[in-house]
């Protein structure tokens, strides 16, 4: 399978809190509840429509227990373009401390997460998606596992909060392979990595 992972930041990269208020106050974040008024009926229908294209989902046990929460329990989950293939595919949390999920399938790894991780995109399907999971989403960048990345940038900066990627951190070369703006002005940019950047490693003559 394909490892994508899927994340809504903000112009300046958080990722922290979107849904609500009180989803995540770490760090002493107070401004969370930003998604909502910047992602449009465009923006949905396209991340509808990646949560139907997905064979299997792997969450970061933060992000797992949100979703459990919220879109495993929604009555007539069939119905809803999100819930629905959550609900029926398989799930995968990366924890050492998860015991009873609770949302079924899903599976544990609380093993050696990398070999779990490659067994996972050697097996049969097409796309292996990775929504929110910020901590788990660096880690597997910095292993190497990441094939695609979706950013939806959202219009809006909030000025504190943990972003996407960190100060200091692997590097990669991306290759664009989709980019589209809603009415709204919620920016879609699909990326394919491809390796490590090149650098200019030595200075230019001086009549350059």
């Amino acid at each position: 399978m394909k490892l994508t992972t899927i994340t809504m930041t903000t112009v300046d990269g958080v990722m922290q809190g979107l849904g609500a208020a009180d989803e995540d106050r770490r760090g002493g974040f107070e401004r969370g509840g930003w998604v909502a008024d910047v992602f449009d009926d465009e923006a949905m229908t396209y991340f509808s429509g990646v949560y139907q294209r997905a064979d299997a989902f792997l969450f970061g046990r933060r992000t797992y227990e949100i979703f459990a929460g919220s879109w495993g329990v929604m009555p007539d989950p069939e119905a809803n373009p999100v819930a629905g293939p959550l609900n029926a595919r398989p799930k995968y949390v990366a924890s050492r401390t998860l015991t009873d999920p609770g949302w079924a399938p899903t599976t544990v790894l609380s093993g050696d997460l990398a070999t779990a991780v490659r067994d996972l995109k050697a097996g049969p399907g097409g796309e292996l998606q990775v929504h929110g999971s910020g901590q788990l989403v660096r880690w597997l960048l910095d292993h190497r596992l990441v094939d695609e990345i979706t950013l939806l940038v959202c219009p809006v900066v909030v000025g504190q909060g943990t972003r996407l990627f960190p100060d200091d951190g692997p590097d990669a070369a991306l290759d664009l392979v989709g980019s589209r703006s809603t009415s709204g002005g919620v920016t879609i940019q699909v990326y394919r990595l491809t390796g490590r950047p090149r650098y200019t490693t030595a200075a230019p003559p001086p009549n350059a």
